[in-house]
Formats: C-alpha cells, sequence, structure tokens
C-alpha cells in the first residue's frame, strides 16, 4: 500500500513535470527572497560580525531581493495558472488514492478481527480443555498439600490464558492501529502535496478537513467520555432545567435575558478565574481570592462613594472624594484597588518562590492578614452604595429592544471581561512568559536547568493573579454595597471553575479557555438551580459534585499519562 501512495503522487510522470516547473519558475523568484531573509535575520543575529560588514551583507541581499521580486512578480501569474492546474491534477489523483486505500485497509481491519476472534476463542477452548484436565489429574486428591498444588495449577493456568489473551489483543491493536495509520497518512500526503504546490500555503478547508480526519484517526471512545464525559452531564442536565422550567412553572430558561444574567455574573467572576488559573497552571492555588475581592471593593466603594462616606479605615477619614473628576476617582479607585491586590498577592508570591512554601500556606496566611486588617479598619461596616452615574456607565446596562415581548438589555460588565480573555490568552500563548508558564508547571527542576527563572515565572504569575484580581475587585463594588464580608468563598468558585474547565492541579496542563467555559458552567449552574427554586444549601451539593467529579477524571488521566 505504501509503494502504492507513492506511486500516485511522487512518481506520477505529469505531477513530477508540474512540480519540476514550479519549482524552476519560483527558484529566482520566491524562493530566492524567502533564502535571502532567512539570511539577513541570521546576520542581524550573529555577535561576530563587526556592524561594518553586517550592514554591507544585509544591503547587498536587499539588492538581491529587490532583483527577486521583479522576477517574481514576472512569474507571478504563470505560478498561480499552473499551481491551480497541478493542485486540480493531485486531488483527482488523490481521490482515487483515498478511496482504494480506505477500501483495502477496511479489508484488512476485518480481516484481522476475524483472526483475532477465532485466535481468543481458540485460545480459552484450549486452556478449558487444561483446565479439565487438571481438575481430573486432582480427582480422589484430597490432603491439604493436594487442595493446595490444584489451586497452583489453576492459577498458573488462568495466568497464562490472560497473559496469551492479551499478547493476542496487542497484535490486533498493533494491526488495526497500523491499517488506520495508512488510511490516514494518504490524506496526511495529499494535503502535504497540495501545499508544496502552493509552495507551502494552506487552505482553510484543507485544514479544516484534516483536522477532522486526524482526530477520527485519535479518536478512542474510552478517552472522548473521560475528556468530556463531564461536560456530557452537566449540559444534560441543562437540558433537563429547560425542560422542567416551564412545566414547574417557572418560565422560559433558555431566554436571551436569562442568558445575558448569567454572562453578566460570570463576567465580574471571570477576572478571579483567570488569576487562580495560572497558580493552578503551576500546581498550586490561591485562597486569598474572596478577601483580596473584599479590599479591592471597599477601596472602591469609599472612593466612588457619593459625598462623605460613613466608613472611617484605621481610624482615618471619613473621606469625600467627590471633589475629584470624575474619571480621576475611576483611575485612582482602579489603581489603588490593582496596587493593593498586586502587593498582597506578590507577598504569598515571594514565599512560594523564594522559599518553596505551597501557594496553599502562603495565599492562607495572605486571607487571614486581609481578613483581619479589613474587620478591624472598617468594623464590618458596608461602605454603601457608589454614585449612581458611576455605577450605570460602568456596571449598567445598554437597551437592545424586545425580543419575543421580553425587554432585552446587554451587560455592559461583559465588555472589560472580553478584554480580560483576551489579554490572558495573549499572554498564556503568544509571549515567552507564557511558554514558561507551562515549564515550570509542567516540570520546575527541568526548567530551571533549561535556564528559566522558576522564582521570577512564580513571582510574575502571582503578580498577574494580583493585577486580575485587583480589576476584579473593583468591578465587584458596580454590584453590592461592598464589606469586609464581600467575596466569601469567591475564591472555591474560582477554583472550581478552573479545575471543571480543564486546568490540571497536577500542573502543565491548562488552556484559558477552559478556565471561561468552567466559570460559564458553574455560574449558570447556579442560576439554573435559583431559577428553578433549589435550595440554595443544596446548591453546594451539586457544586462539590461536580467538583470532585471533576478532579477525580483528571487524576485519572494523569495516572494514565504515567
Amino acid at each position: 500500500m505504501e509503494k502504492k501512495r507513492i506511486d500516485y503522487l511522487e512518481e506520477d510522470s505529469k505531477l513530477k513535470e508540474y512540480s519540476d516547473k514550479l519549482l524552476e519558475l519560483r527558484k529566482d523568484g520566491v524562493n530566492k527572497i524567502s533564502i535571502l531573509k532567512q539570511e539577513i535575520a541570521a546576520a542581524k543575529r550573529n555577535k561576530l560580525i563587526d556592524a561594518a560588514a553586517r550592514k554591507l551583507f544585509i544591503t547587498e541581499n536587499q539588492k538581491k531581493i529587490e532583483e527577486a521580486k521583479i522576477i517574481a512578480a514576472r512569474n507571478e501569474k504563470e505560478i498561480a495558472a499552473i499551481s491551480k492546474e497541478a493542485v486540480k491534477y493531485a486531488n483527482e489523483l488523490a481521490k482515487k488514492n483515498i478511496y482504494e486505500t480506505a477500501e483495502e485497509q477496511n479489508k484488512e481491519i476485518a480481516r484481522f478481527t476475524e483472526e483475532y476472534n477465532k485466535k481468543t476463542a481458540e485460545l480459552k477452548a484450549e486452556f478449558a480443555v487444561r483446565r479439565t484436565e487438571i481438575m481430573k489429574s486432582y480427582e480422589g486428591k484430597n490432603s491439604t498439600a493436594d487442595h493446595a498444588a490444584r489451586k497452583e495449577d489453576l492459577r498458573i493456568n488462568n495466568y497464562e490464558l490472560k497473559s496469551s489473551l492479551f499478547d493476542a489483543k496487542s497484535k490486533y491493536n498493533t494491526q488495526i492501529n497500523r491499517a488506520k495509520a495508512a488510511k490516514n497518512q494518504t490524506y496526511v500526503d495529499h494535503v502535504q502535496k497540495n501545499r508544496s504546490l502552493r509552495n507551502g500555503t494552506t487552505r482553510f478547508s484543507e485544514n479544516v478537513s484534516l483536522n477532522w480526519q486526524n482526530y477520527l484517526y485519535q479518536f478512542k471512545m474510552s478517552k472522548f467520555f473521560l475528556d468530556n464525559g463531564l461536560y456530557i452531564a452537566i449540559l444534560i442536565f441543562f437540558i433537563v432545567c429547560i425542560i422542567i422550567a416551564p412545566i414547574s412553572g417557572n418560565g422560559q430558561l433558555l431566554s436571551l435575558p436569562n442568558i445575558f444574567t448569567i454572562l453578566e455574573q460570570s463576567s465580574v467572576r471571570m477576572f478571579y478565574a483567570l488569576g487562580v488559573a495560572g497558580l493552578i497552571l503551576i500546581a498550586g492555588t490561591d485562597l486569598s481570592v474572596g478577601r483580596m475581592v473584599a479590599l479591592g471593593a471597599v477601596i472602591t466603594g469609599l472612593i466612588l462613594h457619593p459625598g462623605k462616606n460613613i466608613v472611617t479605615f484605621l481610624h482615618m477619614g471619613p473621606w469625600d472624594f467627590t471633589s475629584l473628576p470624575l474619571f480621576g476617582r475611576l483611575g485612582l479607585a482602579l489603581l489603588l484597588s490593582i496596587v493593593l491586590c498586586v502587593a498582597f498577592s506578590a507577598f504569598a508570591g515571594f514565599f512560594s518562590a523564594k522559599l518553596k512554601i505551597h501557594p496553599f500556606i502562603s495565599t492562607l496566611a495572605t486571607q487571614l492578614i486581609i481578613y483581619g486588617l479589613l474587620f478591624f479598619g472598617t468594623s464590618g461596616t458596608p461602605v454603601g452604595s457608589i454614585d449612581s452615574n458611576i455605577k450605570d456607565m460602568i456596571g449598567g446596562r445598554w437597551t437592545l429592544g424586545f425580543v419575543s415581548g421580553d425587554l432585552v438589555t446587554f451587560p455592559k460588565l461583559i465588555i472589560p471581561a472580553i478584554f480580560a480573555i483576551f489579554a490572558a490568552w495573549f499572554i498564556w500563548n503568544k509571549t515567552t512568559f507564557g511558554k514558561n508558564m507551562y515549564a515550570v508547571g509542567g516540570n520546575a527542576e527541568a526548567a530551571s536547568v533549561s535556564g528559566i527563572s522558576v522564582f521570577w515565572v512564580t513571582m510574575g504569575i502571582f503578580i498577574m493573579a494580583g493585577v486580575f484580581y485587583g480589576c476584579g475587585a473593583f468591578l465587584e463594588a458596580f454590584k453590592a454595597n461592598a464589606s469586609a464580608g464581600t467575596g466569601q468563598g469567591y475564591e472555591l468558585d474560582a477554583i472550581a471553575a478552573c479545575v471543571v474547565g480543564g486546568i490540571s492541579f497536577n500542573g502543565g496542563i491548562g488552556k484559558i479557555s477552559g478556565a471561561v467555559i468552567g466559570v460559564i458552567i458553574f455560574t449558570g449552574l447556579t442560576y439554573c438551580l435559583t431559577f428553578l427554586g433549589i435550595d440554595t444549601n443544596l446548591q453546594f451539593v451539586f457544586k462539590g459534585l461536580i467538583l470532585i467529579a471533576a478532579v477525580a477524571l483528571d487524576s485519572i488521566k494523569y495516572l494514565k499519562r504515567k
């Protein structure tokens, strides 16, 4: 089969003619431009070349690039025409190749399956005969030694049967995987050939098809349910809630206003999950999230309160910030919230990064410190509502109109949450710091040996978390009157959301999208249960079951990887 695939794609004379023609047309044009640009980039990085020689080399290569661009422009239309014609021809060849390969390998799979079933039946029959012979050989022998010997012989017989069945199963799996790989490879070769004919240019449709083909090739039902079983169960739960809601007289759960409400409630919590996600990625956690929320929310409430505050802090005040410009007050509240949260988060991070104290302990200590300072400083008194105009400007809603008789409004808090998600995604996926986070989370010792500063990466994660907490705490003040008790239990919701979203407690595994999905799932779960009138205490039971299920599945996957 391998030979046939080569014949189709590599040794076909017409396709080879197309490839040679394209290579000749590109050689002194686009290909030369690419090579020269690489040489310029290498020269810029080379510290052994003096400045004058480097400048001369770059200048000469830039002149060559301009000459190559003229040739590339001259050949562009001809290349496009030949490339299009070649890809069309390659698609015709590949279509036949893929079909024939699939047909042949499916026959092989059927043959392997038949042979395997026959082999297992023979083994079971063979060892059943051996078992009968063992039993007969001990008939009439009733001594303790005979009983022990018979038991041992039967044990060996069962062990040998299991071992033989395991060998047969391993051989069968190898054969099946080889056949599947052959089918998959024909499609991969097809796409790669098309890309080479287009000089490396990809097509969206080909990428989608290739990803789907790879997914089918790697698909295993057991792995699918291990990875997605929890989400399937939660989806079924939501479907049941949607069906039950109108029947129980609570109205339509799946409506645009309810969806926007869930997203609004998720928006602020998103900041806390994005912050703690980084710590979980390095196999840590953060128990101080709720107290950080209270700290930032109290500061924000004090600054944005209309008129003179009713609360003093550490026997200072009360203050009146209304004389400051509107945006000055907003900037001051946000800045202080972020600075204070970063300070306390960095405080905990230092002990974890420098002294290797587990974040569970360092953040627990930080939680207690903030809790004590807030209650002692404010005597537990709520700071009161913030200015209604400011509250509406940031935490209000835009009216969209009526849909199916319902007034639909869009929550403004969703906008900053979207920016926060994008910022976190960019840091995790597009920066060196983000790559170092995964490296430290996967294996801190290996990361250290490779030159990564585990201390500064850990500190950076704690500081980044503090920034997210500070922003979230600032927005939290727009939802309710802040006090020292604000944010109680938020750390557990944030941690649970990350774990449900697939960020592993074992470190080094997880995506920002997982944290986002986890927050929406948990918020949606709470909203659905409240909508159906389920007692608040029972809601904790549901959350606990989901959390333990998520951690259990994560542990199973971790053990399988080991």
